[in-house]
Order: C-alpha cells, then structure tokens, then sequence
C-alpha cells in the first residue's frame, strides 16, 4: 500500500441549500482509533439521507464527521488499536456514520464487510441499503417465506434491494412506484405486482392482488397520508416498518384498524443506533446476504455513477428522482 497523504479531497457542505452547496475541499487525513480502520475510498454511496444533511435537515450525530456518505468500498489502508479482522490492502465495504465522501474515511471494524468478488463501485451501494432493508424487513417486519411485501418507492436503492431479498427468502412482492417504466423495472427484478401510485390506488390493488387479505409486511418510506392507507393495505396481523417520512411525519390517521387488525407499527433509523446495535446486523448480513452477493443471486442496482468532484451533480439526479436503483460516487 503507498504511503498515507496528511491531506485528501472531500466534499464539504459550504452552507445547507441545494446541491451547489457541495464543494470539494482539502481536509486532514482522519486516523484510525479503537476499533477503526481506515479505508482508501474507491466509491461512495450516495443516499437520501445525505441530501438532507446537505438541506440543512439531518445534522451529523455527536462525534460524526461533518462530510456527508453513509456508505463506502475501498481498500484497508490503516488499522487502528485492537483490530484483528482484517489487513492493510484488504478490499472491504462498509458502513460509516459520515465522511464517505472523501478520499479517506474511517470505518468501525465491526461495521465491514468483506467486498467478496463484487466490483468496489456495486460494494459501495450495499451497506446503508443492505443494513436498513435487513434489519427493517427481515428483523423488525418479521418477514417470512409464503408471507405478503409491500414496498413503497420500489425503484429507489432501498426498494430495489427490497424486493431482491424478499423474493430470495419466499415472500411475494408487490410494489409501488411512479410510472411505467419504474413498475417493468421492479417486475424485472423480481416483483409479482407493480402499482403505478400516480394512476391507481394502492390500497385497493394491494386488496385485489391478495385476493382482499392484505400485505403481511408494509415497507414505507413515505408516511405523511399513506400510514393511514398502509393500514387499510394491511393483512390483519401486518406489520408497518416507516424508514423515512418523504410525505411529511405527520398525518390524520383513523386508528381503529390498528385495533382490529392487530396490526403493528413500528420503525427505526440506522445512523444514530449504538456500534453494537449495527454490529449486529453487520452480523446477519455476513451470514445470510453475503453468500447471495458473493454468488450474484442478489445484486446492487448501479444506476448512474459520478467522480467524487462532481457529487453536486449526483444529489441534483438524486432530487429528480429519475433513477432506478443506486447512485455512486467514484474517487
């Protein structure tokens, strides 16, 4: 491995706005700690989460860089006190609370994972999507074999991811998204009903596909006055997992249906939960997603891939909400 500059390349955010805010700057090289590594960046992830960090909307946690990336592959190029896991020079991708996009960046050993045979520019669009959708669909939604998903924002990196895994593992898929085009792409990856949310309601098309039962498990990055549709798009025992409120987090819900059906609502964030919390899901991706990724059976869908200088332009594709599956930037 060649020598470790003092200074890199990132991407500051000058002052909250639009995606001119993001400029390239030099900053310090960060050095590993307890637990650390540190990763020459090959790609980043880039992730709604970073366009609100962008906005002003979603300040980095206590102790969190202030550059924005959520997610990264690279190559091991330094290790910190106490790490055994891996080696300088290993290629890893892995899940970092900020400072992904950059040309370094610190990485929680118990937060990577082996890149296996995936080129680094796919491994940097697993871990923020890979973490939320297992943890979200598979542990808190409880998803099982036989059982009814319903994602919202099917193309998104999220929903692409969703329905890859939810089809490996049994269920049966239905999604919304905003064309027609969106929907031949969700049913290529895998979906049994795509719904074109502009043109049909989703809640009586979820009913009609399940023959008036319901999805077992809704998947909603959308809230605002979907929560109360989710619940009438719910199978009785449903469980609701919210990720994200692009519709707003407030909503008038009627929630007699929560009674009735005994549905459950739930949901979770990933960026602030604990080192262990994310470890531990780090664990179960190592288990039972990466073999799927190693061997190809599940796949990271790139859509469009930009140079780590011109990241003002990946958020401004990001807002169009145009793609279908993952943007990464390249360093």
């Amino acid at each position: 491995m060649a020598e470790i500059p003092t200074h890199m390349t990132a991407i500051g955010i000058k002052t909250p706005g639009g995606p001119e805010a993001l400029v390239p700057e030099q900053r310090p090289v960060p050095v590993p700690g307890d637990g650390e590594i540190l990763i020459k960046v090959a790609a980043a992830g880039v992730n709604r989460p970073d366009v609100q960090q962008r906005k002003g909307l979603y300040p980095p946690p206590p102790g969190a860089p202030d550059i924005p990336g959520l997610e990264i592959a690279g190559e091991v190029a330094a290790l910190g006190s106490g790490v055994k896991r891996w080696a300088v020079g290993d290629r890893v991708m892995a899940l970092v609370i900020g400072g992904g996009y950059a040309e370094y960046a610190l990485a929680h050993v118990s937060h990577t994972l082996a890149v296996s045979g995936l080129p680094l520019t796919d491994a940097a669009a697993v871990p923020e999507t890979f973490f939320t959708v297992w943890h979200n669909v598979f542990e808190r939604g409880g998803l099982k074999s036989g059982e009814t998903l319903l994602v919202h924002g099917g193309t998104s990196g999220i929903g692409t991811t969703a329905i890859q895994l939810a089809k490996h593992f049994g269920a049966r898929v239905i999604v919304t998204a905003g064309s027609d085009d969106k929907c031949e792409a969700c049913r290529k990856l895998g979906a049994d009903v795509a719904i074109d949310y502009k043109t049909e309601d989703f809640v009586a098309a979820v009913k009609t596909a399940t023959g008036g039962k319901g999805a077992d498990v809704i998947l909603d990055m959308v809230g605002g006055d979907y929560i109360g549709r989710n619940y009438e798009a719910a199978a009785v025992e449903g469980r609701i997992v919210q990720i994200a409120f692009m519709g707003g987090p407030k909503a008038d819900v009627n929630f007699m249906r929560l009674m009735m059906k005994r549905l459950h609502h739930t949901g979770s964030t990933l960026r602030s939960r604990s080192v262990a919390d994310k470890g531990a899901i780090r664990d179960a991706l190592e288990t039972h997603v990466l073999p799927l990724l190693a061997t190809g059976k599940v796949k990271p869908i790139l859509y469009k891939t930009f140079p780590l200088r011109e990241a003002a332009a990946a958020h401004a594709l990001m807002e169009t909400s145009t793609h279908i599956g993952k943007i990464v930037l390249t360093v």
